[in-house]
């Protein structure tokens, strides 16, 4: 039996605590919200690799003979082919002669589709401040914290498509990389103009951002430590951690600052 299980790694192009390994993510996630109960009759591989994390949420067919099961290991969708004794699995990627992926459909039908559809929900309902059009047609989450620079550069490479009403982008404001930045995050969540706070703070970045509040109260504190658990949760090491919908409305994720052409890919066409 071969097991292949992705690590997160922090991309340089997003920030974490100075000094701090990233926090794990809780043992609630979107995949366990979703996965589907184990079976007493489960082929006896596929037991053992759900007591080494992976998540099922479902099976199909394949033309080689082998039963796939879609899971999930890290927030990564998985295929894993498992043989008719049930006894040896094979994990990853099963190809036709073209070369396509013979399981991405059904890993987007099974896994990708039903988390994403979760995970939007979640950010949906978190504490976010709106920068852009409220009827901007594309709407992005990012976990952000103030004295976040990849998330200033994301927020000034997106001012073309904001200002233009093509885009909003919704700030879901965590406090964890210094320990100033709950304070500066309590400043623009307990503004009379929370979106105007948001900007002063980004406009003003280079020069130190917004005025952090003396105390955070306890209830922009509550607001602070839910963004923070969902981000974690999410899979999101650092900021900004980004959601956004395809031009086929799939939930897509990018953890740190998009890069080169995939900046358009999360925000649209120009």
């Amino acid at each position: 039996m071969l097991l292949l299980l992705a690590t997160v790694v922090l991309a340089p192009t997003a920030c974490a605590r100075d000094g701090e390994q990233a926090k794990p993510a809780p043992a609630a996630t979107t995949a366990s919200a979703t996965a589907k109960p184990a079976d007493a009759n489960e082929p006896a591989v596929v037991k053992t690799l759900r007591t080494q994390g992976v998540e099922f949420m479902g099976t199909f067919e394949t033309p080689i003979g082998l039963t796939g099961y879609a899971g999930v290991a890290g927030q990564r969708p998985l295929a894993v082919y498992v043989s008719k004794d049930g006894q040896y699995a094979v994990v990853g990627t099963l190809v036709n002669a073209k070369g396509e992926d013979a399981s991405a459909d059904k890993l987007k039908e099974l896994v990708s589709g039903p988390m994403g559809a979760q995970a939007w929900t979640k950010v949906e309902a978190s504490h976010w401040v709106a920068d852009g059009k409220a009827d901007a047609p594309r709407i992005i989450y990012a976990f952000s914290d103030p004295n976040c620079p990849y998330c200033n550069h994301f927020w000034e490479a997106a001012r073309p498509w904001v200002e233009s009403g093509k885009v909003q982008i919704r700030e879901i404001l965590v406090g964890v990389i210094r320990e100033d930045s709950a304070n500066k995050a309590a400043a623009i969540l307990g503004a009379a103009s929370p979106e105007a706070a948001l900007l002063e703070n980004e406009r003003n970045f280079a020069k130190g951002g917004i005025k952090p509040l003396a105390t955070v109260p306890a209830d922009v504190q509550a607001k602070l430590r839910s963004n923070e658990m969902l981000m974690l949760e999410l899979g999101f090491q650092g900021t900004p951690g980004i959601l956004f919908k395809d031009a086929d409305g799939t939930v897509q994720m990018r953890s740190g600052m998009p890069q080169g052409n995939d900046l358009q890919t999360v925000l649209g066409p120009r």
